[in-house]
């Protein structure tokens, strides 16, 4: 006798193992993209139009306080002068100041005397006109400043060399990958992704011996060129 709800398990049955097929097929992953990552680098120069130095103040004395007052009195000249050559408030800042005892060493090495006191004042200066910065800081050594720490160029904006380096950096990068892509015999792709790598600017300041050796007619000073530095990473799809 054929039972009479056979059919319509027979019509379930097929209906699951349909759903089960396109549930199956939908969670199927997609294959994977082949790609390529590059890394350009790019740089872009011009002459800058800011120098930054370290100009201070390093006096000695009997006390403390006689150093520090000493010190006070040279830098604050210093610091005028500065400011009547053009120098802003906000172009100058104190990095550091210190007030050390100094020692005989010769009589006792474990135990030595203390003969005096130093005291060191540095003050970072930024000059907006380069032209004139080797007789400024020539009279700033004359009113008192007795130590340079260095001297760096930059730029007073460096926005439109950095996006400058940023192109030349893609640029870079598009041709070491169409390079590597013809080598191994691939196409290259579309982009797929962009990442934005490190920006420098130049060098922090250094010692400059052209600048330690100040004349009559002011320290000798040639700006020359700065760069500005970036790198840009490419991620291409290949086939």
């Amino acid at each position: 006798m054929r039972h009479p709800f056979l059919p319509a398990l027979a019509a379930a049955a097929a209906l699951t193992a349909c759903s089960a097929s396109t549930s199956a097929t939908a969670q199927a992953p997609a294959p994977k993209s082949r790609t390529l990552v590059v890394t350009g680098q790019g740089e872009a120069s011009a002459a800058p139009d800011l120098l930054t130095l370290t100009i201070g103040v390093e006096t000695q004395a009997d006390t403390a306080t006689n150093a520090l007052r000493q010190n006070n009195t040279q830098m604050q000249a210093t610091i005028d002068r500065l400011k009547k050559s053009g120098v802003a408030d906000k172009d100058m800042q104190t990095s550091n100041l210190s007030v050390n005892p100094r020692y005989n060493y010769e009589e006792n090495r474990s135990s030595p005397r203390i003969i005096g006191y130093s005291a060191t004042n540095m003050l970072t200066v930024k000059l907006r006109d380069i032209a004139a910065a080797g007789a400024l800081i020539d009279q700033a050594v004359s009113d008192g400043a007795n130590n340079l720490g260095g001297v760096s160029f930059g730029f007073a904006d460096d926005k439109p060399l950095t996006v400058q380096a940023r192109k030349n950096a893609v640029e870079d990068a598009k041709e070491k990958a169409a390079a590597l892509a013809a080598a191994a015999g691939v196409t290259l792709g579309p982009i797929l992704q962009i990442q934005d790598g490190y920006v420098s600017g130049p060098p922090m300041p250094y010692m400059d011996s052209r600048v330690m050796a100040m004349e009559a007619k002011g320290a000798p000073i040639a700006a020359g060129e700065s760069t500005m530095s970036a790198s840009v990473t490419l991620i291409y799809e290949i086939r």
